[in-house]
């Protein structure tokens, strides 16, 4: 396991953890035809939360274990700030940890 690697899967254990620190890490995932969308973030099918626990930190997991090629930018923060600021849970630490995943593709 090379230290990007690592460092990543440390990264999404903590956004796990984060997600479910703040009761919106969910037990059943949401149906399959909300994974057919092809709207960014899947906004039209899912809440942000949802997003990023079935597809964004599940995608990054299948790539960092099949060491398959990591995209070349990544930039989910901005996206986290906007989505979750209406939250009454304190989403500050969710955003850092995303940050600082963000930073490990400088695109």
């Amino acid at each position: 396991m090379t230290d990007q690697t690592q460092r990543l899967t440390t990264l999404l254990d903590q956004l796990q953890r984060e997600l479910q620190r703040l009761d919106l890490w969910e037990t059943r995932p949401p149906a399959p035809e909300a994974f057919e969308s092809l709207t960014p973030f899947f906004a039209d099918t899912m809440v942000f939360s949802q997003w990023l626990q079935w597809v964004f930190i599940a995608r990054f997991r299948a790539l960092l274990e099949g060491e398959y090629p990591l995209p070349a930018q990544c930039d989910v923060a901005p996206m986290a700030e906007e989505a979750l600021k209406d939250l009454p849970q304190d989403t500050e630490a969710l955003v850092t940890v995303l940050k600082e995943f963000d930073d490990h593709f400088p695109g």
